[in-house]
């Protein structure tokens, strides 16, 4: 299943409509979960025949306009949130067990998920039609010219999104999206960290970005507007709503760098080795320390990760994630451990070996993955999906 999203364009009534749709979705998706937790619902197919219910009753006759394959949808999410909440408690997951919430109609969130009908394309793709009851009409499509190498029956859903700079529609498409590629017989193992955004086992490093943080002081400025025209106790004006606009556009703006930024890095990375390696972080712990917290979360080391796995399916590279236990502590050229704190940046051992912190981890982060995948015969497999012949 891979996914293309596009921008919609549409006049400012349309827009509505598509908000009217947002929150019949999220009224769906409550009263499912008011439901099950009365004690109604035990399964999956019990919320999709209160969904029919809903759309037949007289009591909210704006349920019904919402096509039902989307009601269903809605009714899908919350049998999903409530299914991960069980499988937590199982597992004995530490920490929060994730209970099913109800959703807000918040501005510049939410979303509405349409199946096989409720939309039309348009034979060359740049334009569809919403057809359910609440009539959106039709928007301009920008940035889907990928769609045209796919047939309608392989677009399983659609997603219309809400964000502060637009809407957006996602196109689901049923497809095992793989890519021939010639083995390069090279391997790298790549150590996150904040004054670079990775070093690899080869020595090479990639600048951080840091996007957040160049942002700063406009995000700031933005903030100073909202808080003044912020009136406590009264109705808010249309300047206030308009800063706020601004403000959210600002931060979705550094939002999508950092995810550009993810997606080409991983991309280069994956394509030009046979495996990769990198260290397997517990981010949600290091954030909670307060000094650093922000600049972790500038740095989108998960979401690098999540792209380098994917990347490493579409192209058959072996991803193999290794725990940091002593990486930066242990010399890569002897293997003695050579106790050092976190602003000591260079290290040094007895046997001579003088390496930047990064990069002497970044090799104890290769030789693990080697090591490992070597005894359960991960990468040789990898290797002769891509080659046909072992090395």
């Amino acid at each position: 299943m891979i996914v293309y999203e596009g921008k919609l364009k549409g006049k400012n009534y349309q827009y509505r409509r598509l908000d009217e749709a947002i929150r019949t979705g999220l009224f769906i998706r409550n009263a499912c979960l008011k439901y099950w937790e009365d004690g109604h619902a035990q399964t999956r197919n019990d919320f999709s025949k209160y969904c029919t219910v809903l759309g037949k009753s007289k009591e909210f006759p704006w349920a019904g306009k919402l096509n039902a394959q989307a009601r269903q949808a809605m009714s899908e999410r919350t049998w999903a949130a409530i299914s991960r909440f069980f499988d937590n408690c199982k597992k004995q997951i530490k920490g929060k067990k994730v209970y099913p919430k109800y959703k807000k109609n918040r501005p510049n969130h939410g979303s509405v998920e349409y199946k096989t009908s409720g939309w039309k394309l348009s034979e060359n793709r740049d334009a569809i039609t919403f057809t359910d009851g609440f009539k959106a009409g039709m928007f301009k499509l920008y940035g889907t010219r990928d769609l045209n190498y796919y047939q309608l029956n392989q677009i399983k859903r659609v997603r219309v999104v809400r964000r502060a700079d637009g809407y957006y529609a996602q196109f689901c498409i049923d497809h095992d999206r793989t890519e021939d590629r010639e083995p390069t017989g090279t391997t790298v193992g790549l150590d996150v960290g904040l004054n670079h955004f990775y070093t690899d086992s080869n020595g090479e490093t990639v600048e951080n970005p840091r996007f957040l943080r160049k942002s700063e002081k406009q995000l700031k400025r933005l903030q100073h507007r909202v808080s003044r025209k912020f009136k406590k106790g009264q109705p808010q004006s249309n300047n206030y709503k308009k800063a706020k606009q601004k403000l959210a556009k600002k931060h979705a703006k550094v939002s999508r760098q950092r995810k550009d930024f993810a997606v080409k890095t991983a991309l280069c990375v994956v394509r030009s080795n046979d495996l990769v390696a990198y260290v397997d972080l517990q981010v949600r712990n290091m954030v909670k320390n307060h000094h650093l917290a922000k600049s972790i979360a500038d740095a989108t080391w998960v979401l690098f990760r999540r792209w380098v796995e994917y990347f490493g399916k579409v192209f058959g590279v072996a991803t193999v994630a290794v725990k940091p236990h002593y990486t930066s502590q242990k010399c890569s050229n002897c293997g003695c451990v050579v106790k050092k704190c976190l602003s000591t940046r260079t290290h040094k051992c007895k046997c001579g070996c003088i390496l930047d912190r990064d990069w002497n981890a970044a090799i104890n982060i290769l030789k693990e993955a080697l090591r490992t995948v070597g005894q359960t015969g991960t990468f040789q497999e990898y290797w002769i999906n891509a080659s046909g012949q072992l090395p």
